[in-house]
This record gives C-alpha cells, structure tokens and sequence, in this order.
C-alpha cells in the first residue's frame, strides 16, 4: 500500500487490509466480479408478476442465518424483468444489502433477481462465492463507512465496486471457505437440535405437571382417554392420586432483606436481586457485597436447595440456589422458599415455569404501580402435591432434559466462539490454513 508503517490507518477497514500476509492480493471487488443492481417491476402490471423468477428483498436476507437462498417470497415474470431495473442473477452469485440494512449477504443456490436494496457480485471464478461471503463479515464496517443518505444509508455502485478485498491464492481460499462452512454446519445442525429440545421440554413440562408418571415411571393416560383418574383443582385438571395443598403449606417463605442505606454496620457478605435470578440459574456476576448485621446473618442466609421466587417485575421468575459462593443472602424483592416437608425444589420451580408461562398466577398478583406478589398470595397459591416418589421421579425426568438442553446450549456457544476467533484467524491471515489443516 502506498502509506507507510508509521502513519496510522485512517479507519477500521484501512487496518484490516494493514495486517493480510504480503503474499496476498489486493483487489477492488470489481476485479473479482461484475456488480449487478436490482430493482422492481411497476406493481400497477399484473403480468409483470407471479412468474417463475424468484425476486428476493432485503428482508428476506437480513435474518436469514444459512449460506444458501433456494427461493424467495415473491417471483417475477420474465417481462417484469425485462421492464424493470432488475437483474437475472447466476448461481453462486453474491448479493449484499446495500440500502438501510448493510452487509447482510447470501448466496443464490438458483438464478434469481433482487429489488433495488442489492448490489450483487457475479464472480469470475463462481467457486469463489463462499469465500467472499464469509469474507463480508469484515467488509460490513466498510460499508457503512461509505455509505451515504438522510432517509437511510445506501452505498452507491461505485463505492462498492471500489473497495478493496483480499485475495488470498485461489487455493488457500477454498481451505478458508471449507473450514469455516464446515463450522457453519456444526454451528447450524446444534441450533436445528436446540431448537427441538426445547420444544420437546415444553411438551414434557405439560405433561409431567398435568398427567405425572404412575408406578411403572410412565405418564398416566391423558385425560381424554381416562377421565376417572383425573380431578379438577384452581391450576387445572390434576391426577386424583395427587393430593391438593398449598405453596405455604409446603414451604416456609421468607422475604428476603431490605437493606438500610442509613447503616453501615456489620460484615461484608454477598447479596443478589431479583436481576440475579432467571429461569436458566442464579446470574452471580448480578451479586453485589454489602454489610450485614449478625441477626441478618441468622434469618436471611441461603441454604442450597432454596427456591428464590422473583416478588415483582417478572412475578414468579424462580430459580434454585446450588450455593455457588459459601455464603449469600437475598433482597426484599425475593422470596425464600425453604421445603418444609421435602416438598421437591425442582418440582416446585418446574410448576412455577409452567404457571407463569400460562399466566396462572394472574389471580394472586396484585396491581399497583407494579405488579407484585405478596408473601400471603403465594402461600395461598394452590399446589398439587404427589406422592414423594412420583414427586423424585418428575423432578428428576424434568432436570435431566434441562441437562441435556443445557449441554447443547454450551455447545453452540462453543462452536460460535470458535468460528469467530477462527473467523478472524483465518480472513486476517493470521493463522495460514494450510498448516492448520495439518494439525
């Protein structure tokens, strides 16, 4: 590049193409493909619509998560492209959102045309494609740099043609590509499996808390084929094998601390809100330390197993203390709820969820400026009650499938972790593909 190593790069993008291997070319985008507009054929022509041409817009591309687009919400007719601005577009060709949203970008797997949010690339070499759509993660900043507008942002063809890309040897562009589409589909299959095992937690939480599991570990027959083994309760139809009580009756609630700003005695001691709990766990990075007196230290520390129960904001939010800190105490916007007869905490929470999700508490929150649940309203909550065993035996179906959703969760968490530091790695030519293939 003609500036040198001591003048500092003017902007992001200019630092990026700073740091490629010298081996690396330099191209503007128009070097490696032809640019290509979109646009709309007049919606007033019947005829120029409802053909076989797939014609993709912006919208349907900046949510998209895949590589590939295979079809598009609406299509045109060959005369709607021909009377219009719009462009047939080659297989493997890359179209960029360059109006209002930036940088979103697919691939076309079919020949399609875009309305005018698009400029897209027909490359000279179409094996390129997947490259040059990874790449565009970090050509987005350049994009917006450019572009122009007061109703929105849009970069006009020449800009974008213009801007300067690295080429890598046609080689080492495959090995970027392969790599990283093969994390794509890691990355892909594990949300595809995320996304099915919380459908099924759903569906095993309706039936766990509405059917319960019969001596043998199975769920009992649905209502609808064994009315006789069923009985009405306020949260709806339960088994009659289950008793009917009450969350106060099961469980000592305490509300938790509220602190006086005006004293400053006692000891340092981990503290949390209700920000702290949600329904995946206690957030301890929420956990603030603040001083508490010795009769606070007594009536207000929290032992594991406890169920913290969120008293407003989010009524019912719940989520179970595993003592993640030797020592911790809770605010007044929390309740405490202590099994007093080894009702399960699991079960409890796992009851909670399924309310609030139905919003079968609505009767037993009170509106005022905010809503909240007092400590008399919930022990008044009605709560089936199974037998110990079938209460075990729910509680621990239920825990396994959050494992299992849990593990998969950090799965995908990983894999997206990997490919963005593999991302970079690879697209900066910090690390060279070939001997990473070799490890």
């Amino acid at each position: 590049m003609s500036e040198t190593p001591n003048v500092p790069p003017r902007h992001q993008y200019e630092a990026f193409l700073r740091q490629l291997p010298a081996d690396w070319e330099q191209k503007e985008i128009t070097q490696v493909g032809a640019v290509v507009g979109g646009g709309t054929p007049s919606r007033a022509v019947p005829s120029f619509w409802r053909g076989s041409i797939p014609w993709v817009t912006p919208g349907e591309v900046s949510g998209e998560a895949a590589k590939l687009l295979h079809d598009t919400n609406e299509h045109i007719s060959a005369s709607g492209l021909a009377g219009s601005g719009a462009n047939l577009l080659p297989t493997g060709s890359l179209l960029v959102t360059t109006r209002a949203t930036l940088g979103a970008r697919v691939i076309n797997a079919v020949p399609m045309a875009t309305n005018q949010g698009f400029k897209s690339i027909v490359f000279k070499k179409p094996e390129e494609a997947s490259y040059y759509y990874h790449l565009f993660e970090k050509v987005k900043p350049e994009l917006v740099r450019r572009a122009s507008g007061t109703t929105f942002l849009e970069i006009s063809s020449a800009e974008f043609a213009s801007i300067k890309v690295p080429s890598p040897s046609p080689s080492e562009k495959m090995k970027i590509a392969e790599l990283l589409d093969t994390l794509d589909t890691a990355i892909h299959q594990t949300e595809a499996i995320v996304k099915k095992l919380k459908q099924v937690k759903q569906g095993l939480l309706h039936d766990l808390l509405t059917r319960g599991l019969d001596a043998s570990g199975e769920l009992r027959p649905d209502r609808s084929e064994a009315p006789d083994h069923y009985q009405p309760s306020p949260m709806g139809w339960v088994p009659k094998a289950w008793s009917l009580g009450s969350v106060g009756a099961e469980f000592d609630i305490q509300l938790g601390k509220m602190l006086d700003a005006k004293k400053n005695l006692g000891v340092y001691k981990s503290y949390i809100g209700n920000k702290a709990v949600q329904w995946a766990g206690i957030d301890m990075s929420a956990a603030q330390l603040v001083k508490m007196t010795r009769s606070d230290l007594v009536r207000f520390r929290l032992a594991k197993g406890d169920l913290l129960v969120c008293e407003g904001g989010e009524v019912g939010r719940a989520a179970i203390w595993e003592d993640p800190v030797e020592e911790c105490y809770c605010q007044k916007a929390l309740h405490r709820l202590r099994p007093l007869r080894g009702y399960s905490s699991h079960l409890m929470l796992a009851f909670l969820r399924y309310w609030t999700s139905r919003d079968m508490l609505a009767n037993y929150v009170s509106q005022t400026s905010i809503a909240h649940l007092t400590q008399e309203k919930l022990a008044s909550v009605p709560l089936p009650v199974p037998d110990p065993e079938e209460q075990f035996a729910v509680a621990e179906r239920l825990v396994a499938q959050d494992a299992k959703a849990r593990s998969e969760e950090q799965r995908l968490a990983k894999l997206k972790a990997t490919k963005a530091g593999l991302l970079d790695d690879l697209l900066t030519g910090r690390i060279r593909v070939t001997p990473l293939l070799a490890q």
